[in-house]
């Protein structure tokens, strides 16, 4: 893990238990930084993660309208069906 080029400005307060402390402590002795830039990396790494798992989409009525048409319009092209009748590859 890289630690973060930038100065901190904030600061962020956690209560753990002594345990936790100490798995903290030495996961981040293995990856050669100290408790904070362990912990500052792991969290920003999480919240990118959860950032990125976010599904809503919010869009205007007449957009959705027209979203759910083209879900509930039938498949009609020649690619469609050459994909479909395909073999995957793990069954040959």
């Amino acid at each position: 893990m890289s630690a973060p080029t930038a100065t901190a400005d904030v600061n962020i307060h956690l209560r753990a238990r002594p345990q936790d402390r100490e798995l903290i402590d030495r996961a981040a002795e293995v990856v050669g930084t100290n408790r904070s830039q362990f912990m500052l990396l792991a969290a920003l790494s999480e919240a990118r993660n959860v950032l990125l798992d976010e599904t809503t989409v919010r869009v205007d009525p007449e957009t959705h309208a027209q979203f759910v048409a083209a879900l509930d319009a039938a498949p009609d092209s020649e690619g469609y069906r050459r994909l479909m009748s395909a073999r995957p590859p793990w069954s040959k």
